[in-house]
C-alpha cells in the first residue's frame, strides 16, 4: 500500500481493536496500547480481545505478515510510530457525567513521549467526547507541542456498530474529520487512516456530531417503541405500522425535517401531538416522548422570542407570517406567536408576507387570525422595502424577497435575525445572527 503508516493505537477494546485489524488490512504497520496486559497478550498472539466477525482473521492475518503488535509502553509505541489513535473509553460516573480520566492519562503520556523524541506527529481522538473535550485537553497538554508545530490534532469520531463493525469501518457511512478551526486537514493523514470522504468541522462540531447521531438513534428506537406500546394497546400490529412509516422516504425517512429553524406549526402537527397525547393520558399509557415534543417545542418557541427581545430593538419587521413559506396558512404558525407576543410587550411591527391577503383568509384560517390578531391589516405592509427600511431587527422566517433588494436596503445599524437558515443574508451589510448557528 502507497503511504502505508507506522501507527500506535490507544485502547484495546472495541473501536481500537476494529480499528487496529482494519488498518493493518490496509497496509498499515500497527502497535496496540493498552494497561490490561491480557488485552496485549492476545493481540500478540493474533487473536482478538472481543468477540466480532471477521476481526479474529484480520488480527492473525496482520500479526503473521508482522504488521501487528502490542505493548503497555505507551513511550515506546509513540517513539516508533508516526500517529497515534486514541480509543479509549469514556465510561459515565455515578452523576451521569462523562469520565475523561482514561483519555486525559493517554494524552499526557503521548505528549511527554513527544517532548522527549521531537519528532513530528499526528494524534487523532476517536474516544466520545462531549463538545470542547479535545480543544481543553490540548490547552492541558499539546498547547506547546501544537504551538510549535510539531503535533496534528484531529477528532474523527467513529461510527461502528457491534457486528458489523467491520464492514462498517471498511465501508462507512459517516465520515468526519475535525481540526481546531474547522479548516481542511493538512496533509493527508486523518483521510488516509480513516477512509471515507470525510466531512471537515471544527473540533467542537466533530464533537457534537457523535452525539447528534447517538440521540437520534435513541430517539428512533423510543419513537418506535412508544408507537408499539399505543398500538399494541389497540390492537393494531405496531411493527407492520412501522414499517409502513418507514416506506415514507420522501419525507418520514428523509432530511425534510431534520434542519434546525423555526418551532413547528400548521393546521396538523400541534393539533395532532396534542390529540394523541390527550388520548393516551386517558387511556393511561405511558409514552414520555410524545408527552414532551409540545413542551420541547414551547421551549424552541421561547428561544426565539429571547434572541428577538435580547437585541433591545424596539421597532421589529417580520419577515413571512405564515407557518411555512408558499401558503397563507397561520394556523398554529410560529410567527404569530411572536407577533402576538411582540405587540403584548408593546413592540412596533411590520410585517411582509407576500402569500397573504386577508380578503382571501377563510374558515378556521380567518378565525384564528381574527382572535389571536384582530389588527393585523394595519401591520402587513405590501412593500418588503418598508419593513426593510423602517425596522431596527429583522426577523426573517421565509425567503420571501429577493436578496440583491435586501442588499441594497441593509444598512450597518440593523441587525437580522435568520430563523430557517437563509445563509445569504449574512453577507448583506447588517449584524446577522442565526437562531441555530
Amino acid at each position: 500500500m502507497v503511504g502505508a503508516m507506522n501507527v500506535s493505537i490507544f485502547g484495546l477494546g472495541y473501536v481500537g481493536a476494529v480499528t487496529a485489524g482494519c488498518l493493518a488490512e490496509l497496509g498499515h504497520a500497527v502497535t496496540g496500547v493498552d494497561v490490561q496486559s491480557s488485552k496485549v497478550d492476545a493481540f500478540n498472539s493474533g487473536r482478538s480481545p472481543i468477540v466480532e466477525p471477521e476481526l479474529d482473521g484480520l488480527l492473525q492475518a496482520a500479526r503473521t505478515d508482522g504488521r501487528l503488535t502490542a505493548t503497555t509502553d505507551a513511550a515506546a509505541a509513540v517513539a516508533t510510530t508516526e500517529a497515534s489513535i486514541i480509543c479509549v473509553g469514556t465510561p459515565s460516573l455515578e452523576s451521569g457525567r462523562l469520565n475523561l480520566d482514561y483519555v486525559r492519562k493517554v494524552c499526557e503520556q503521548i505528549a511527554d513521549a513527544l517532548r522527549a523524541s521531537g519528532k513530528p506527529h499526528v494524534l487523532i481522538f476517536r474516544s466520545t467526547m462531549l463538545p470542547g473535550s479535545t480543544r481543553q485537553l490540548v490547552r492541558d497538554f499539546l498547547a506547546d507541542l501544537q504551538a510549535a508545530g510539531q503535533v496534528k490534532v484531529y477528532y474523527c469520531p467513529e461510527f461502528l456498530r457491534e457486528g458489523t463493525a467491520v464492514r462498517d469501518f471498511r465501508e462507512p457511512s459517516l465520515a468526519v474529520v475535525g481540526t481546531h478551526d474547522g479548516a481542511e486537514p493538512e496533509g493527508s493523514e486523518a483521510r488516509q487512516l480513516l477512509g471515507g470522504t470525510p466531512a471537515v468541522l471544527a473540533w467542537e462540531g466533530a464533537e457534537a456530531i457523535k452525539y447528534s447521531c447517538n440521540y437520534f438513534h435513541a430517539l428512533k428506537v423510543g419513537f418506535a417503541n412508544e408507537i408499539g406500546r399505543l398500538c399494541k394497546f389497540l390492537g393494531v400490529d405496531g411493527g407492520r405500522v412501522m414499517e409502513i412509516v418507514c416506506s415514507d422516504t420522501r419525507l418520514n425517512i428523509s432530511p425534510y425535517y431534520l434542519k434546525p429553524g423555526n418551532p413547528f406549526g400548521g393546521s396538523c402537527l400541534p393539533k395532532d401531538v396534542s390529540a394523541l397525547l390527550s388520548f393516551a393520558r386517558q387511556e393511561g399509557l405511558n409514552l414520555p416522548l410524545l408527552d414532551s415534543t409540545l413542551d420541547s417545542n414551547q421551549a424552541h418557541l421561547d428561544l426565539l422570542l429571547k434572541r428577538i427581545t435580547a437585541r433591545g430593538a424596539r421597532h421589529i419587521g417580520l419577515l413571512g407570517l405564515a407557518f411555512k413559506a408558499d401558503t397563507d396558512d397561520l394556523r398554529g404558525s410560529p410567527m404569530v406567536a411572536v407577533a402576538e407576543t411582540l405587540l403584548g410587550r408593546g413592540y412596533e411591527l411590520r410585517i411582509y408576507d407576500p402569500n397573504l391577503q386577508l380578503s382571501r383568509l377563510v374558515g378556521a384560517n380567518e378565525a384564528e387570525i381574527q382572535r389571536r390578531m384582530p389588527h393585523l391589516a394595519s401591520l402587513l405592509r405590501d412593500d418588503p422595502r418598508e419593513v426593510i427600511e423602517s425596522s431596527e431587527l429583522i426577523v426573517a422566517s421565509q425567503k420571501c424577497v429577493p436578496v440583491a433588494d435586501l442588499a441594497a436596503w441593509a444598512r450597518p445599524d440593523q441587525a437580522v435575525l435568520d430563523v430557517n437558515g437563509w445563509r445569504d443574508l449574512a453577507g448583506l451589510g447588517w449584524q446577522y445572527e442565526g437562531l441555530c448557528w
